[in-house]
């Protein structure tokens, strides 16, 4: 067994997601993923999940806030309550009250707020047609929240738990000859983006092809979230629970570069770019 030096190690490397999403939809991603009735849901398999996603959003290093915690802490207690024998659960149930009745109405409230949500999106986007922004100058171009465009994060957290089933063994270590930073991923994926020409896609799966070990995974999958936070890079996805793709975006050229490498080029095309 030979020892693998770790590359760029995501503790070191935190991502903050201001428009982060929420238990409620992981929840809900998790039932569409799934194909499960609302009313009527498999909890110990829904609780093994949420689970499971907690625990890689916590190894990427994505600040989970306490809200998850919560929600797990619930979805435990309703999975211990399910699982008591039929008298001492009718016993602790308040009126004879479905332990998962609760959780099924917040959802369900959650996902009309989030179709009404959507609509006045709709609505916003048709409307800046209409009337558009003057355009940004290059010190507020920065851009501060992820686009995932209709994605949402847990859509490529389903892709990338893909990926890292199929990883080798991790008992089976690799020798990493050369040291690879969140930073030099970056500038490999836009150079193998813009290889494939104008109008070019890569698949999700196919942007691990090379990493042979579980760190080198995330590390590209940190480096993909930092090219997506830049608009450096877009995703799309087809249809929905569909195969991802990844697209270039006009600012890739200037994504790696350090901010000042960034405004001169913005200085050497002035402000109509």
């Amino acid at each position: 067994m030979t020892r693998s030096e770790p590359v760029d190690p995501p503790s070191s490397y935190e991502v903050k997601l201001p428009a982060f999403e929420g238990p409620l939809d992981l929840l809900l991603h998790l039932i569409r993923e799934h194909r499960i009735d609302i009313y009527d849901i498999p909890i110990s398999l829904i609780t093994q999940q949420y689970l499971d996603y907690l625990e890689l959003m916590t190894e990427l290093n994505l600040s989970v806030a306490g809200e998850f915690l919560v929600m797990a802490a619930t979805l435990l207690q309703i999975k211990s309550r399910m699982l008591l024998p039929r008298d001492e659960q009718e016993e602790s149930a308040d009126e004879g009250e479905d332990p998962r009745d609760e959780l099924v109405r917040r959802l369900v409230e959650y996902q009309r707020f989030k179709e009404a949500a959507g609509s006045l999106e709709e609505r916003e986007a048709r409307w800046r047609d209409v009337f558009r922004r003057e355009r940004a100058s290059p010190e507020q171009s920065e851009p501060e929240e992820f686009d995932l465009g209709d994605l949402s994060l847990f859509d490529l957290l389903t892709a990338l738990r893909g990926v890292l089933e199929r990883v080798p063994d991790p008992s089976v270590m690799e020798l990493t000859v050369e040291t690879l930073t969140v930073r030099d991923r970056m500038t490999q994926i836009l150079e193998r983006v813009e290889g494939l020409g104008e109008g070019g896609e890569l698949e999700f799966d196919h942007l691990f092809e090379t990493d042979r070990s579980r760190i080198a995974v995330i590390v590209t999958f940190l480096a993909l979230l930092e090219l997506v936070k830049l608009r450096a890079l877009g995703l799309r996805q087809a249809a929905s629970l569909g195969e991802i793709a990844i697209v270039r975006l006009n600012s890739a050229d200037t994504a790696v570069a350090s901010p000042e490498e960034r405004a001169a080029v913005g200085e050497e095309r002035g402000p109509h770019g």
